[in-house]
């Protein structure tokens, strides 16, 4: 069946033609970018200090096992010749806007989820093209001319699959998983690269004999239930390439947070403080990155009992910058202690949130993602 006839019979299914777009690497790339000494080097994007924290890491670092959301001290100890720079999120924002322009030359129908990514539903696109793979083809080869940078991108017939194809051929890549393909393709996958799934629910699934997709749709919904609870209806569909949500723009955000499990119980005020200014720097980026603007911080603990306990604070105007928003959590953490048990757990959420434009979109930030 050539490509044209797929896309017909795609639409007579009533499917939709969704793509996900995803920047490679942004944040250190617009720095490579923009300063040609960094191209090709181990870039990081965060502070190098005792308490610093990877924001974004370049391909090159990569290699070396650097990632977002690392402590900047164990980045270095990877990767000995890291290059860190500062953030610019002015430069970032201008790049995404430039990179939204495009989407909405094929579709309204955008959802972003931070500023590098994006899902698009151009089932009817605006310039009549009618194939999804050619309007990413397209969507990539301009955000390159535009913006000197470069995008991976994922088609298929819903966010899910869209979302697990764009990551497939990273970076500068494209992945197509075409109608009656899902299936087999979340067959073949670890269940880490699940969204939503994070290391320690992939860690527990490994214990159940679960690690692949083809071992997750051997389970009945019963067993999934048992053991993941309201988590369950979500792995049964993905396991199956299923996915029934619409690319929503507009999509209001409700809160931006992230959380930490600890490797090991902390209760000392020393290790807490030190924790939380992580988090904090964690958080802060990822607020940053979605141009978020909110009036209430929540400070969550788990406790070792797994007990949950948390703290809020609202202010009368929106948190204005870092530091605002820094003063807020470490007087939540006062408040708390001496802490009752030690904790296995702390998160920072911003919530209450305004919205600056009609763009922004709720998506949990990575750093959350310890589900399960």
């Amino acid at each position: 069946m050539s490509e044209s006839e797929e896309e017909e019979d795609q639409e007579a299914q009533g499917l939709r033609k969704i793509i996900h777009v995803d920047m490679d690497a942004f944040f250190a790339s617009c720095e490579q970018r923009d300063d040609p000494s960094l191209r090709g080097k181990p870039v990081a994007v965060g502070g190098s200090g005792g308490r610093g924290v990877v924001a974004a890491a370049s391909y090159e670092a990569r290699k070396f096992g650097v990632r977002s959301a690392m402590p900047s001290i164990t980045a270095k100890r990877l990767c000995p010749d890291l290059i860190f720079v500062r953030h610019r999120f002015d430069v970032y924002k201008a790049v995404s806007r430039q990179i939204r322009a495009i989407f909405r030359d094929y579709t309204p129908h955008v959802e972003p989820l931070s500023l590098d990514e994006a899902y698009l539903d151009v089932t009817a696109d605006l310039k009549g093209i009618g194939s999804g793979t050619l309007i990413a083809e397209e969507i990539r080869r301009r955000i390159r001319a535009e913006t000197q940078l470069t995008a991976s991108a994922g088609v298929s017939y819903n966010k899910f699959l869209a979302k697990l194809a764009s990551d497939q051929n990273k970076p500068d890549g494209i992945c197509v998983i075409r109608p009656g393909e899902g299936a087999a393709f979340v067959a073949g996958l670890p269940v880490r690269r699940f969204h939503g799934v994070g290391p320690k629910g992939a860690e527990k699934m490994a214990r159940l004999g679960i690690e692949t997709g083809a071992d997750l749709a051997a389970q009945d919904i019963a067993f999934l239930r048992q053991h993941f609870g309201s988590f369950a209806e979500y792995l049964f569909r993905a396991a199956r390439g299923i996915d029934l949500r619409s690319v929503r723009a507009n999509r209001i955000r409700k809160s931006v947070g992230g959380e930490r499990t600890f490797a090991e119980d902390i209760s000392s005020g020393h290790a807490l403080r030190d924790t939380l200014e992580n988090i904090i720097d964690i958080v802060w980026d990822s607020i940053a990155r979605a141009e978020a603007k909110g009036r209430t911080v929540t400070l969550k603990m788990k406790y070792t009992d797994f007990q949950i306990a948390s703290r809020s604070r609202s202010v009368t105007k929106p948190i204005a910058d870092k530091q605002e928003f820094a003063a807020v959590a470490r007087g939540l953490l006062d408040e708390a202690l001496p802490l009752p048990l030690p904790i296995r757990l702390m998160g920072l959420t911003l919530s209450n949130l305004e919205r600056e434009g009609a763009e922004e979109e709720p998506q949990r930030d990575d750093a959350q993602l310890s589900l399960l």
